[in-house]
């Protein structure tokens, strides 16, 4: 579904140039939802969150060693090698035992250190997460005295210390892997808290880009820069291997459209919390999020740039030249147009809110008529967001997607057409992985997609 602007100006697709099918209130103050303070930590229940929400992992208020290598390795995604590793204090008959050759082949334990059954130390523990964080080089350039320095806050004795676990100590407080807030939690001996171990895994995962990925909050001072950069650092998304396949699609008419993009963008939310919201235009961008914060609501904000390839009919006349859109010519005289889009993913404080982003976005950037004033720049007659858990009010379909190395092509369908688009992309490559899975879209993005009235 194609709708021509005024005479001169581009052609829309509205709300979803990436749909691929078949052919056929009151401002609220928002101090009552103030940002985080610069700098501040994300709390251990933040992490104990992530942890359940992504790997269904749940510490226990006493942890093992075992436990934590378990839950570690888990969540850090490590494998271990067909290799056969023997441990001094651990049978290969444990449940503890493949996270713990995990752990070995990866450096952060030694082949005698397992004892998986005993309790975890604060201290060994902290030890354990700055070697699978990979800090080992930068603790061990530590000379004693500057270690000595750099844990004096610690309530331990240094000189009780060895060498290295004095510089692994220093590490993780110098590179911030353990907050100020847990100092007092490494007393010689003490057993690592419920708490100090999800941060420990938590941490890890930061270091090793495995946790969410966000350019700021919504009540940043400086979001609005962030956005900025993050669109004008943007460019068309290309990806050889896999537009072969959805382009060819596109060109035999199996599918209307598609978008692209780079999984490095991903946000790793967690799914109960986040929706994502697609447009094109900058300055509506910017506008949401200050609508947002004049609505109170407090969310996490991750920019993830998007390409939209659709056909260009040649009865539309010459597409003309733009750093916004990129056209291709096929072989009927028609065009392929790449479209310079974006996602942001937010993340809300609390369910409460994600809920509210429907009423808002409906009220202020949800386009009902022709010169409709109130309403966000550039706003969209069927909006585009989603979440991949149920909200109510929102409509189910499927995502189609094809994903090659890091890049991804996906298309929206209805759920009884998911198939027939399926079939679309395997009709060029039988060989082709297609993953479908079903998730929610606002109302007036689900009616343009059955072709029903605005």
């Amino acid at each position: 579904m194609i709708v021509p602007l005024a005479k001169g100006n581009k052609f829309l697709l509205i709300a979803a140039l990436s749909v691929s099918l078949l052919a056929g209130s009151q401002s609220a103050a928002y101090a009552a939802a103030a940002p985080p303070a610069a700098g501040s930590e994300i709390s251990a229940a933040e992490y104990a969150a992530f942890l359940k929400d992504k790997f269904n992992l749940t510490l226990p208020a006493k942890v093992t060693r075992g436990e934590f290598f378990v839950d570690l390795v888990r969540s850090a995604q490590l494998t271990a090698t067909d290799k056969s590793v023997t441990f001094k204090d651990l049978s290969a008959s444990s449940p503890y035992y493949s996270a713990a050759k995990a752990l070995y082949e990866q450096g952060v334990l030694a082949s005698d250190t397992a004892n998986a059954a005993a309790p975890l130390s604060a201290v060994h523990a902290v030890q354990i997460a700055v070697r699978a964080a990979g800090l080992q080089e930068l603790a061990y350039t530590y000379p004693r005295a500057k270690a000595d320095k750099a844990i004096s806050s610690l309530p331990i004795q240094s000189s009780s210390l060895s060498l290295q676990t004095a510089q692994e100590l220093a590490a993780a407080v110098d590179t911030g892997l353990l907050p100020s807030a847990y100092y007092r939690q490494l007393q010689a001996g003490a057993p690592v808290t419920t708490d100090l171990a999800n941060l420990l895994i938590g941490k890890t995962l930061v270091f090793k880009g495995q946790y969410k990925h966000y350019i700021g909050y919504v009540g940043d001072a400086d979001i609005y820069a962030k956005l900025t950069d993050a669109y004008n650092d943007s460019v068309i998304i290309k990806s050889e291997k896999l537009q072969k396949i959805v382009d060819t699609a596109l060109e035999q008419g199996l599918v209307t459209g598609y978008n692209l993009k780079d999984s490095h963008y991903d946000p790793n939310f967690i799914e109960s919390l986040s929706l994502v919201y697609g447009h094109s235009d900058l300055k509506h961008a910017l506008q949401l999020v200050g609508l947002l914060r004049s609505e109170g609501i407090q969310a996490k904000v991750q920019f993830e740039p998007k390409t939209s390839a659709f056909v260009y009919l040649k009865e539309w006349g010459e597409p003309g030249v733009s750093d916004q859109y990129e056209v291709r010519q096929i072989v009927n005289g028609n065009y392929i147009e790449y479209a310079k889009e974006y996602d942001i993913a937010f993340e809300f404080g609390q369910a409460a809110d994600k809920q509210r982003f429907n009423t808002i976005v409906s009220t202020y950037a949800k386009k009902n008529k022709e010169d409709q004033t109130g309403l966000l720049a550039s706003s969209w007659w069927q909006p585009l967001y989603y979440s991949l858990t149920p909200l109510t009010d929102y409509k189910e379909i499927t995502n189609n997607k094809i994903q090659i190395d890091r890049y991804y092509a996906q298309s929206f369908s209805l759920k009884e057409q998911s198939q027939s688009v399926i079939d679309g992309f395997k009709k060029v490559d039988p060989s082709v992985n297609v993953e479908h899975y079903d998730f929610w879209t606002d109302v007036p993005f689900f009616n343009y997609l059955n072709g029903e009235p605005l």
